[in-house]
């Protein structure tokens, strides 16, 4: 088993053997055409996107600056927006699904390192998947750790830090990022807190 093979495992692997690092410097090739496109070729960005991330729907949108490890281990469904400085770490698979809603400066993080000096010092390091539902916000500046699932319909607190799953349809925040409650009908008329909306076409 090759260093590729043992990174797609979740092993411990080496980053920089058997074409791995080579890899990486391709990704950075196309995030670097990505990151540095003029506002006035804007329309380019979901063709430049789709060229990068291993699998989206139709419809994707990331502001710019995004950054990643390779970008084919990534996957987003339809209906995909990150706002701007989105980090994925993409040694582990990344999972995303429909309808995923991503606000400024959210890292994804699936890489990891040994504790222990001596084992970290080897330079061994490993990926844990991570995997987020549909209909998913995830507020600014959330980090979410290896190995996590966040279930269909979660809304996650800025400034979070998700080190373990999450069901569906919950409000969860905090550091570590913690259910606070459930998602229900009544929250369907209020587009703020206790503000209702005053429109009828959002339902």
């Amino acid at each position: 088993m090759n260093q590729k093979e043992r990174m797609l495992a979740g092993l411990p692997y080496k980053a920089w053997l058997d074409g791995l690092e080579e890899e990486r410097e391709e990704c950075k090739r196309k995030i670097y055409e990505f990151n540095m496109l003029s506002p006035d070729r804007r329309a380019e960005i979901p063709k430049l996107l789709k060229a990068l991330i291993g699998k989206t729907g139709e419809n994707i949108w990331i502001e710019a600056p995004f950054h990643c490890d390779y970008g084919w281990n990534i996957e987003v469904g339809e209906n995909f927006f990150a706002n701007y400085n989105l980090t994925i770490l993409d040694v582990g698979k990344v999972t995303i699904g429909k309808n995923v809603q991503i606000a400024p400066n959210v890292s994804i993080y699936t890489a990891g390192h040994p504790l222990h000096p001596d084992s970290r010092n080897s330079g061994y390091e490993y990926g844990i998947p991570i995997t987020i539902g549909d209909n998913v916000w995830i507020g600014g500046n959330t980090v979410i750790l290896p190995g996590v699932t966040i279930g269909n319909n979660v809304v996650i607190g800025a400034g979070s830090v998700v080190s373990r799953d999450l069901p569906d349809n919950v409000i969860a925040v905090g550091s570590p990022c913690r259910v606070i409650r459930e998602i229900t009908e009544d929250d369907r008329k209020y587009y703020y807190k206790d503000r209702e909306f005053d429109v009828e076409d959002y339902k």
